[in-house]
C-alpha cells in the first residue's frame, strides 16, 4: 500500500515539474490554476489506473499452472467510479503444480487453493476433492487425506460436479 502511495506522490510531482517547466518556456503565461489542477487530475488517474490494473499485473505474473477460478468484483462508496465498472481486488486460484493425484482411489485429488486479495499475503488452503462425487474437504488444523482414500478430521462438502474450484483441481495438471 505505502508503494502505492509513494508511486502517487511521484507522479504528482513529476506533474507538477512538467507544468512548471512548460509555464517558465511560455513565459509565465499558463494560469496559476493549472499546476494544482494537472497535478490532482494526474494523482487521481494513476491512483484509478493502478487499482483497475492490479488484476491482469498480478494474472500476468502467475505462472502457467496456475488456474484462476473466481474473481470477485467490488464496489466503494468512497471509489464513486466503481459502481459505473466494478474492480476485482481479489481471486481463488488453484495451481496444478502442486496438486497431488491418489494413486489408490481414481478422482480423489489433493490441491492447495490460492486466496489472493490485495494488500494481503496470498493465503494457501489445503483442499481435497473428490472429482467422481462433486465433494470437497478443507484439511486445515491436522486433517489429512490418507492415500488409501480415509479422510480424517475434516468433513466432505457437496459442492457439485459444475464448481469451478473442483474443476480446476481435478482437471488440471
Amino acid at each position: 500500500m505505502s508503494i502505492d502511495l509513494i508511486s502517487m506522490l511521484a507522479a504528482g510531482v513529476l506533474t507538477a515539474c512538467i507544468v512548471f517547466a512548460a509555464n517558465h518556456l511560455s513565459g509565465k503565461r499558463l494560469p496559476r490554476w493549472l499546476m494544482p489542477a494537472a497535478v490532482g487530475v494526474v494523482m487521481l488517474g494513476f491512483s484509478i489506473w493502478n487499482e483497475y490494473s492490479w488484476f491482469s499485473r498480478v494474472k500476468a505474473q502467475l505462472p502457467e499452472t496456475v488456474t484462476i477460478v473466481r474473481t470477485i468484483e467490488s464496489s466503494q462508496a468512497y471509489r464513486p467510479w466503481t459502481y459505473l465498472a466494478p474492480i476485482t481486488l481479489r481471486f481463488m486460484a488453484v495451481d496444478s503444480a502442486v496438486t497431488i493425484r491418489s494413486t489408490t482411489v481414481p478422482g480423489l485429488v489433493a490441491a492447495e487453493v490460492m486466496l489472493v486479495q490485495r494488500y494481503v499475503p496470498t493465503t494457501r488452503v489445503p483442499v481435497a476433492f473428490d472429482c467422481n462425487k462433486g465433494l470437497r474437504a478443507d484439511l486445515l488444523e491436522g486433517a489429512e487425506l490418507t492415500p488409501d482414500g480415509t479422510l480424517s478430521g475434516a468433513v466432505w462438502l457437496p459442492v457439485g460436479l459444475n464448481d469451478d474450484v473442483l474443476k480446476a483441481a481435478c482437471l488440471g495438471g
